[in-house]
């Protein structure tokens, strides 16, 4: 019985889907089809009016709340990370930049040693 009372609500969601994709469609062409009479400020804050209100149709939604808590609960564990002190993060950005520059001047050896030795397996080496 409680599948079909949401039944109303998911058909209303999906038409609610719907019209979000069909302005945001409209809101583009309508960009391109006015880009010779329209200045491009007035087009792109049309646009981005479009997105906002798209936005907000979309965030009333059962998918849009969905989303919505979890931007919320993301920001809520960004806040319990244990983020590395400055010194952690310049020491270890330096042993990355070490050890490229130690795995590009291994494989530009090997390169050369293999093109050497190539050029010398087929007669072109001077």
């Amino acid at each position: 019985m409680k599948t079909q009372a949401e039944a109303p609500t998911a058909v209303f969601d999906v038409v609610k889907q719907v019209f979000s994709v069909v302005f945001v469609v409209a809101g583009v062409a309508a960009f391109y089809y006015f880009s010779e009479a329209v200045p491009l400020l007035y087009r792109v804050l049309g646009l981005l009016a479009i997105v906002l209100a798209v936005t907000g149709l979309m965030l009333t939604t059962n998918i849009g709340k969905d989303v919505w808590l979890f931007v919320l609960e993301s920001k809520q564990e960004v806040r319990k990370v244990v983020w590395p002190t400055r010194e952690e993060t310049v020491r270890t950005t330096l042993l990355v930049f070490a050890m490229v520059t130690i795995v590009a001047l291994i494989l530009w050896l090997l390169d050369m040693f293999l093109f050497w030795g190539v050029r010398f397996l087929t007669g072109q080496g001077g």
